[in-house]
């Protein structure tokens, strides 16, 4: 009896465990205001195949924009009120998405789909 009762427990449980763990962000989301510096905002989900070859891209090129521009990851599969309002505001109906921002705050460019690192560098690079 005991045994039935740990193997529907498991049963029940492991399931909702692995959902919390990748519903979780790590990404750093923070407050989208108006800064000084430009912003690139990725919407992005971790079941995505192009998120993940957009996520290798900046992982190799961002580092020379630390300080410069300010990188905000919002995670689509998130429900929080953050990435829901985010998600609304900018229209975003597929991942990735990612928008260029200038330091005034005003939509630059926006990117559906992955793309090759050339591209997203020139993009960065011109950004202001």
């Amino acid at each position: 009896m005991k045994k039935n009762l740990i193997v529907i427990l498991l049963i029940l449980l492991v399931p909702i465990a692995a959902y919390m763990t990748l519903a979780k962000s790590t990404a750093k989301t923070s407050d989208i205001s108006s800064t000084n510096k430009p912003q690139v905002l990725k919407f992005t989900s971790s079941m995505c195949l192009d998120c993940q070859k957009m996520n290798g891209i900046f992982k190799e090129i961002f580092p020379k924009y630390e300080g410069k521009i300010i990188l905000v990851e919002i995670p689509v599969q998130d429900s929080s009120s953050f990435s829901n309002s985010q998600i609304e505001k900018y229209n975003v109906t597929l991942v990735p998405t990612i928008i260029l921002l200038n330091s005034d705050g005003n939509l630059v460019k926006r990117i559906e789909g992955a793309i090759e690192k050339e591209e997203m560098d020139k993009y960065l690079e011109g950004l202001e």
